[in-house]
């Protein structure tokens, strides 16, 4: 058995304690090292040129430079305004690298966030402590660009596991257009399928198969609102990014077939890189002057 494969089933077995700890810390660096291979292979491989930029700040995988890479085509990295939807404990989401830019932006979701994330003294972030609802989406991004003093999102991420969809068209419906939308798909229903979890404002996510909805179904449901995907991320096939068409000619060497953009679902390569996350560091960038540039 190969070290990467012993290493994945050494960690997730009850039986790992018992594994020499310096043997340990060898196999995880092998795990790491094959982790980061991979990834570099995936990107390197794609037929999508955004997929080369794949990077991890802050972002659960690689989507914080596919995030950069998409709003420097745009011209639109100064100044904008970030709206995320499903923040998690503030620690690792998809808008803490607009943050880090000087950006303004609004956080909703159900969990607190971690200790010592002092949202209440940041001048540049709000956050709304709130179950999300196809019912309340619209309100809470409302309320939330109203306490920043911005008039509109120039980038939406959502992630909820559950009734992303239903959600997604509430809030296009209701006429907000930013530049750049972020969502997680189901990366286990490819193209052409169309499928999404059907609407429960009660849902909460088992970790299991049952949450979301398709890549073909968000694409449908984009295309109705002037969108365009450009990108699903290389590394774990997890988040898709749509962009308004107004900016199509800063993407016309991304292919437009389905098809060649999906990615299949890897979420076991989910992994920290570089040293342990700090809440110190988020305090500084949500809290903090913007870095010089």
């Amino acid at each position: 058995m190969d070290p990467f494969t012993f290493a994945k089933h050494a960690f997730r077995s009850l039986r790992w304690k018992h594994v020499e700890k310096n043997t340990l810390a060898l196999l995880r660096e092998h795990f790491d090292m094959d982790v980061y291979d991979h990834g570099r292979r995936r990107r390197a491989e794609s037929a999508n040129p955004l997929n080369a930029h794949g990077l991890k700040c802050f972002s659960q995988s690689d989507e914080d430079g596919i995030t950069l890479e998409i709003l420097r085509r745009m011209d639109a990295l100064d100044d904008g305004t970030f709206v995320e939807f499903g923040v998690g404990d503030g620690m690792e989401n998809n808008t803490l690298i607009l943050s880090s830019l000087g950006w303004k932006g609004v956080w909703a979701g159900g969990e607190k966030l971690a200790p010592r994330i002092d949202v209440e003294g940041a001048k540049r972030l709000a956050y709304l402590k709130s179950w999300i609802t196809r019912g309340n989406v619209v309100d809470l991004l409302e309320r939330g660009l109203t306490a920043i003093g911005r008039a509109a999102p120039d980038v939406i991420s959502l992630d909820l596991d559950g009734n992303d969809l239903h959600l997604v068209d509430a809030l296009l419906a209701a006429g907000f257009a930013p530049k750049l939308f972020i969502v997680e798909y189901n990366a286990k229903f490819p193209p052409p399928v169309r499928w999404s979890v059907s609407y429960d404002e009660h849902h909460v996510w088992k970790s299991d198969d049952y949450f979301g909805a398709s890549l073909a179904s968000f694409v449908e449901v984009f295309e109705r609102f002037g969108y365009r995907l450009v990108c699903c991320n290389a590394q774990t096939g997890a988040n898709a990014f749509f962009v308004d068409r107004r900016h199509d000619a800063a993407f016309a060497d991304v292919p437009t077939d389905i098809r060649s953009l999906y990615q299949g679902p890897r979420y076991w390569l989910y992994r920290n890189y570089g040293h342990a996350r700090s809440v110190k560091t988020v305090e500084t960038v949500i809290n903090g002057r913007p870095a010089a540039r």
